[in-house]
């Protein structure tokens, strides 16, 4: 699992059938320390995260393991909405 925040919504009204009724957000990975890293990834939103918001998502394999991405062609899905983390005692994130 990684760390992101979601950065926006993706739509797109042209879609293989089997991705219909699924919503896609941008996604923008964080360390532990709450920094942006690398690029963005689109995922499956499977929680019902909104913009702003930093979340838990896997990737590969790992992201048609959920409920809503079982035997669908993702490779990305958001899997939790984070409430806060804490690093060396240290908390990092509150929502």
């Amino acid at each position: 699992m990684l760390l992101g925040r979601v950065a926006g919504t993706l739509v797109a009204s042209q879609k293989e059938a089997n991705l219909e009724g699924l919503k896609f957000l941008v996604v923008r990975q964080l360390d532990v320390d709450n920094k942006e890293t690398g690029g963005y990834v689109v995922a499956a939103d499977a929680v019902g995260a909104g913009v702003g918001e930093v979340v838990l998502y896997a990737t590969g394999s790992s992201a048609r393991q959920t409920v809503l991405t079982n035997n669908r062609p993702c490779d990305a899905v958001i899997m939790a909405i984070v409430d806060t983390w804490e690093v060396g005692g240290t908390e990092v994130w509150r929502k």
